[in-house]
């Protein structure tokens, strides 16, 4: 015997041994709860939605207004001050088009998630979400777009109180 084969030795289990009771084992189900804390920030931002509007927060010392809110501002390093109204429209600044869903199914016609640039937000801050209404050879950075609410009776307060973005038209 070597000094490694000493040291780590080998052990090989085989279907057998647990069903004959060599190997010894438990199972459980296992009752776990989890719970998620949307916080200042999130929270506000959630509940205006369910209202059909979008809301950003302003450093008072760079200006900066960001969305989706943030309690700091990571350029200031200080709290973020107030919170600013926002419309509801804004610009593609990245989009892909998937033919294929996250579970692996082919798509006929594709889904163009976005980053939008919310009107009234600093440049380069946005979200991400869907496309929709439009021709996906049509879909290009810079292009205006318009959130689609779901029926204010259904909305719940979650990003998909946004059915998706439509183009504008010019």
């Amino acid at each position: 015997m070597t000094m490694e084969q000493w040291v780590y030795p080998s052990v090989y289990v085989k279907e057998d041994d647990f069903r004959e009771g060599r190997v010894l084992y438990t199972t459980w189900q296992p009752r776990l709860f989890y719970a998620w804390d949307r916080g200042t920030a999130i929270g506000r931002f959630l509940a205006e939605l369910k209202q059909g509007r979008i809301v950003g927060r302003r450093c008072r010392r760079c200006r900066r207004v960001v969305v989706p809110p943030r309690m700091f501002c990571e350029h200031c390093f200080r709290p973020n001050d107030e919170w600013v109204p926002l419309a509801d429209t804004g610009t593609v600044i990245t989009f892909s088009r998937c033919y294929i869903t996250w579970d692996m199914r082919r798509l006929e016609h594709p889904q163009i998630p976005a980053v939008i640039a919310i009107d009234g937000a600093s440049p380069g801050v946005g979200f991400l979400h869907h496309l929709g209404e439009v021709d996906p050879e049509a879909v290009h950075i810079g292009m205006k777009v318009k959130a689609v609410w779901k029926p204010a009776d259904q909305r719940e307060g979650a990003i998909t109180d946004i059915l998706y973005f439509k183009p504008m038209t010019e």
